[in-house]
């Protein structure tokens, strides 16, 4: 990385922005995000970014000052004339409303999108977005990283037998089929009915699950009904070892405490989100997307392919 790239981080997540610094080789710039007594936020930026190649690393997961945190500090570099803005954001909040799905609701998933543009983003990288039609949303270029490569390489050194794919609803069938291809598993589908924004209730398993070794595969674990349900059912069912794995670990309401006293041994995820509740749940496992965030930083600047980084 050359010296017309600016790397910044927001308070969100500066671990993951701290590991990404470290596979880059960079340093991150010298800024001062703070508070005034009110409350509001407010960044200064001490170091010279004109005409720098700047990228921002800020999930956007509650509380919403993590959002208004990535805005401000992107309208403090577009009035420091930076060349190019580009939001990392490991974690795209306000994204399970992509759609106008009954009367009197919003999108906020673009409205989100109109807020990041509007604030000088001309590109946004984002790792495994709820919905992939949240890129139409942006007039600027989106890049939708996956974790598949880093998740793949963690399972495929477990010992698991006759191993079967299992997407807890229809809309997550793409990537479950793609996650079995790759390690050579069957698909399965949990069919469900959502009965709240935040609950659902299980129907039933579609596909042959008897005998074999499950992975439950989402994007999101959130409240962890849909899929402790599905681990239970899948149990009834006849399978033998569970295993759960999501990009973001959310983890809201009594998350932690169902996925503690289910029957799924080990539960994947990523650091797209600070993890903090090891106290409530030892089954997660956390891995690591830094190097997978670094390598697209890297590419997005040397103008690279970065849809090879999932060949």
């Amino acid at each position: 990385m050359n010296e017309l790239v600016t790397l910044m981080s927001g308070t969100a997540n500066s671990d993951l922005s701290n590991k990404i610094a470290d596979y880059l080789g960079i340093k991150l710039c010298d800024m001062d995000v703070g508070r005034f007594s009110d409350g509001e936020i407010k960044v200064n930026i001490n170091e010279n970014i004109r005409g720098k190649d700047v990228f921002i690393i800020q999930p956007t997961f509650p509380p919403a000052e993590n959002m208004m945190e990535l805005l401000i500090m992107m309208d403090a570099c577009y009035r420091a004339s930076a060349s190019r803005i580009t939001a990392v954001i490991p974690y795209y909040g306000y994204a399970r409303q992509d759609r106008k799905d009954q009367p009197r609701v919003p999108i906020t998933a673009k409205l989100v999108a109109n807020l990041i543009e509007t604030a000088g983003a001309n590109r946004v990288l984002a790792l495994e977005l709820h919905a992939a039609q949240i890129q139409g949303f942006f007039d600027v270029q989106v890049d939708n990283l996956f974790a598949a490569p880093v998740i793949l390489e963690y399972i495929r050194g477990k010992n698991f037998k006759d191993l079967t794919i299992v997407s807890p609803d229809v809309g997550g069938i793409k990537m479950g089929r793609a996650f079995a291809k790759k390690l050579g598993a069957n698909l399965a589908i949990a069919d469900k009915r959502r009965t709240a924004s935040d609950s659902s209730e299980l129907m039933n398993i579609i596909g042959e699950v008897a005998g074999s070794d499950i992975i439950i595969l989402d994007d999101i674990i959130s409240t962890a009904g849909t899929i402790t349900q599905a681990a239970e059912a899948l149990k009834k069912a006849g399978a033998g070892r569970i295993m759960a794995a999501a990009t973001h670990p959310v983890f809201s309401g009594p998350a932690l405490e169902r996925l503690e006293a289910s029957c799924i041994e080990e539960i994947v995820v990523t650091n797209s989100i600070p993890y903090t509740g090891s106290e409530k749940c030892s089954k997660v496992k956390v891995l690591d997307v830094s190097e997978l965030l670094g390598e697209a930083i890297r590419r997005i600047h040397t103008e690279e392919s970065i849809s090879m980084l999932f060949v």
